[in-house]
């Protein structure tokens, strides 16, 4: 048991450690450090995750919890002069959850704990103020009631509606004491009716209750879903941070808001964020009220905007990061309630790095490891057409960047119902809650009706890159009857819409995109990364329309071209299926040779856009009967197109069917009894190298064999390739330089890998395939269970996102010992979409493989990733600071 369960912000010794994170929370953390370089701060404590995890081991309240929580509250009543559960002037609290890595929305603040009908009272006298005071009991028994106590919130929302329609109030702010005391009143017995127990009145039940709450919160549903989603581990568990409260709405001298250091859109080096004039914290994030901008509270409050001015410049330059601020003005003196590091979009991400660099508050390589690899796909996905003839209905808040086209669903579980039949979806709420986490998730875009840049549904959008436009005027969501008003125009559940999340637009229908073209600062961060990294990056593309968008994006090179996808262009198939069913060698030859020029033509178009970059072309993979047609009548047509007897070809077609097609006749052992395949693909590769060449193309192609599973099969192909490559330089009077190599996609060829070393020039791991071989499992299939093995803990990752390091990395890493034992020049790479993902590629790096190759729009992101793999190996282990 530890010493302690408790940490005062002014004595713990913060200092935004590793340690004090995983104990205190960052939240906690954050708050001890800030009073330890004099940031103005109500006092508190923190209650340490480690009390959080004695909480869910044992499911009561850690032994001497109780004591330390009495005594720090003594502490805190000396602090401010104010009494606990008494009055005339007694103390109130917040309590808040903050676990080690930032979870928004985790759960609700409770703010006004302690209140009851006599501090109530003594709160109206000591602040002169009876609609004060009970404005703050009534949102504490809502909150509560909803919080901790677990009622619904739409009872307690329709009864402040009445009470707004009774008293012609057009906000909540505008209701008057009499008003709210009856609100309170009802909303008592709304709790007691919800929860079948009577609402605690002693505020150290409260403050009992609201403890556990926040520890019973690590585990529910949207905590589960946002640590899933981020990958954050299970077992850390949260903090408690009980605060004295500060009023914002004490007047017009008082305020709330939340200031970004730098634009939280865009990376802008300016302070940027909301306020509101008399009002309460969650005033600003649920919309409730329309906030002004941060700008405007330079004239309402001009003393304390310079020193918000003053400290948001103090906790950026001491964190060197930008920083979220919640802060609470009360009648003229700024409290800073929390500072955290700043949920940026991705082009904000990039800006400020860069910007913080070439400023000189981090160096080249912090700039590196402050952008999230995974963030830059966000840059790389298309924009609304300037074009495009379209008028928007409705106008909002520009919440998060990016266009996005999907079908109208109005709750969270719609659309996690309609996203799972693989539509795209865009989520429309009045505004959202964490409970909608899930949804958002599943969606293309949101929008919601109420609620300003730092509203929920603009954090999390940023956080997952999701287009959103927020507080959009004229948007009418009805869920019970299924549809949604925009502009006056109604739309059912399953209708299209179309977001611009950049100009904070609403459109019918799909409007078309054009692709995005990343910003100068994009550029920046690339030239560091590249600068850094010993990893080469190619790219997986089958057309050379796809090998131009990889180079684009700075691929140095093809790592993966699937032939099997240029047999579907065209009317080519009707060809390639006659080569299938053909009756006899000569046919099969005759079919192939009509393939050829068309192959040729496929590689001379990826050999001129990758001029002098390898280009690492796969023999055919897939087993025949992919190519054939599947129901009776298209058989049938296609004996038709053929002139062949209909049931000859049905009997082949039946034939080619296997009972397992992933472990069958398929890649070499394809090419091993069907020669004649491989030999008509080589000639292309070399016909079309010389081709290329002739024209003043740098040529480098390398012939990659499928699916080997011992050195015999690979000898025989390599023989193969090697003839036809004489035969076409021989004819053409040429000389090709290339390289023969294959694919490691089976747990025998890792094995063996030294045996097939002898026949190949290179190694490329099929990372997809060795991850199904290895597992015994498909991935096409897995989907149904994989979630269960991650939720319950038997897997950390989906293997196939991110590679298994003990055993198919373990598989990857012998192989590639074994090879360079035997051929110390061996190229190795991988051609996963494995290369894509940041961890994996930290451990190909690791390993010290050549290069990694993924689809063209990760090929920045791997580019980052590579970096930051390479940087890691220059820091020193141990707490870094």
């Amino acid at each position: 048991m530890p010493d302690r369960w408790i940490y005062h912000f002014a004595d713990g010794t913060a200092d935004g450690g590793r340690e004090d994170r995983d104990l205190l929370g960052g939240k906690g953390a954050d708050l001890a450090e800030m009073v330890g370089i004099g940031v103005p701060v109500p006092p508190g404590f923190t209650i340490t995750t480690e009390a959080c995890r004695e909480y869910m081991r044992s499911e009561q309240s850690p032994e001497g919890l109780d004591e330390e929580v009495r005594s720090h509250l003594t502490l805190l009543e000396q602090q401010t002069e104010r009494t606990f559960g008494v009055g005339p002037d007694p103390l109130l609290l917040s309590v808040r959850s903050g676990g080690a890595v930032s979870m928004p929305g985790m759960m609700d603040t409770i703010l006004n704990l302690g209140l009851n009908g006599a501090t109530v009272a003594a709160l109206a006298l000591q602040a002169d103020d009876e609609r004060f005071a009970w404005d703050a009991y009534r949102r504490f028994v809502q909150m509560y009631a909803c919080v901790v106590l677990g009622a619904s919130s739409r009872a307690f929302e329709a009864r402040l509606s009445k009470a707004r329609r009774l008293c012609g109030a057009a906000t909540d702010a505008e209701l008057p004491a009499l008003e709210l005391r009856a609100v309170t009143q009802d909303f008592l017995q709304l709790a007691e009716s919800a929860t079948g127990r009577s609402f605690p009145h002693d505020p150290y039940d409260q403050l009992t209750g609201a403890i556990e709450a926040v520890f019973r919160s690590w585990n529910n549903d949207r905590a589960r879903a946002y640590r899933r989603v981020s990958r954050i581990p299970g077992h850390l568990g949260t903090a408690v941070n009980v605060m004295a409260m500060v009023y914002g709405n004490q007047g017009h001298t008082s305020g709330t808001g939340v200031a970004f250091t730098r634009d939280p859109s865009t990376g802008e080096p300016r302070l940027f964020g909301e306020f509101l004039i008399n009002a309460q914290g969650e005033d600003v994030v649920a919309g409730i009220r329309d906030p002004l901008e941060l700008a405007a509270m330079a004239d309402a409050l001009p003393d304390a905007y310079a020193e918000l001015t003053r400290v948001a410049d103090l906790l950026e330059k001491h964190y060197r990061d930008v920083q979220d601020i919640e802060f609470t003005v009360e009648r003229g003196r700024l409290y800073l309630l929390q500072t955290r590091t700043g949920k940026r979009t991705a082009a904000a991400a990039v800006r400020a790095a860069v910007d913080m660099a070439e400023e000189g508050l981090i160096d080249e390589a912090e700039a590196l490891l402050r952008v999230d690899p995974e963030q830059l796909d966000q840059l790389l996905h298309p924009r609304l057409d300037p074009d495009a003839e379209a008028e928007p209905l409705a106008r909002g808040l520009p919440a998060s960047p990016g266009a996005a086209s999907g079908r109208v669903v109005l709750s969270s579980a719609a659309a996690v119902e309609w996203a799972a039949r693989a539509e795209d979806v865009i989520l429309v709420r009045e505004e959202t809650s964490p409970e909608d986490f899930e949804g958002m998730v599943a969606s293309r875009a949101i929008l919601t009706a109420r609620g300003g840049m730092t509203s929920h549904a603009a954090v999390v959008a940023r956080g997952l890159g999701l287009s959103c436009v927020a507080g959009a005027a004229g948007v009418e969501p009805d869920v019970e009857a299924g549809s949604v008003i925009i502009g006056g125009r109604t739309f059912q559940e399953g209708d299209w819409i179309t977001l611009d999340g950049t100009g904070g637009q609403v459109f019918a229908d799909r409007v078309p995109t054009v692709e995005p073209e990343p910003s100068a600062y994009f550029g920046r961060l690339m030239e560091l990364a590249d600068r850094h990294r010993r990893l080469k990056v190619r790219a997986n593309a089958d057309t050379p329309a796809d090998a131009q968008k990889a180079l684009s994006f700075g691929s140095e090179g093809i790592g993966l071209c699937r032939t099997e996808h240029m047999f579907f262009e065209g009317d080519r198939i009707d060809t390639v299926r006659e080569m299938i069913l053909a009756p006899d060698e000569e046919v099969r030859r005759a079919a192939l040779d009509r393939l050829l020029p068309m192959q040729r033509a496929d590689f001379l178009g990826m050999f001129r856009v990758m001029d002098g970059l390898p280009v690492t072309i796969r023999l055919l993979d897939p087993p025949l009967h992919e190519f054939l047609p599947r129901t009776p009548g298209d058989v049938d047509a296609l004996a038709a197109r053929l002139g062949a007897d209909p049931e000859v070809v049905h009997d082949r077609v039946d034939r080619l069917r296997e009972a397992n097609p992933m472990l069958g006749h398929r890649g070499v052992r394809l090419a091993t009894t069907v020669p004649e395949i491989s030999r008509m693909q080589a000639r292309a590769i070399f016909e079309a190298a010389d081709d290329a060449a002739r024209d003043g193309v740098s040529v480098k192609p390398e012939v990659m064999i499928p699916l080997v599973s011992m050195a015999e099969e690979l000898g025989g192909q390599e023989v193969l390739v090697r003839e036809v490559a004489a035969e076409v330089m021989r004819e053409r009077e040429t000389s090709i330089d290339f390289l023969v190599g294959t694919m490691i996609e089976l747990p025998r060829a890792a094995l063996t890998a030294g045996e097939i070393a002898a026949h190949a020039d290179f190694f490329s791991f099929g990372t997809n395939d060795l991850t199904q071989t290895t597992f015994g499992l498909s991935r096409d299939d897995a989907s149904t269970f994989l979630p269960h093995y991650i939720e319950h803990g038997l897997l950390s990752d989906d293997p196939f996102r991110t590679l298994d390091v003990p055993g198919v990395g373990e598989l990857v890493r012998l192989a590639t010992e074994r090879g360079r034992a035997v051929k110390a020049d061996l190229k190795v790479g991988i051609c996963g979409e494995h290369g894509g993902d940041a961890r994996s590629v930290e451990f190909f790096h690791s390993i010290g493989l050549d290069y990694v190759s993924c689809s063209p729009y990760r090929v920045p992101g791997a580019r980052l990733a590579a970096a930051r793999a390479a940087i890691g190996d220059r820091i020193p282990s141990g707490p870094q600071g």
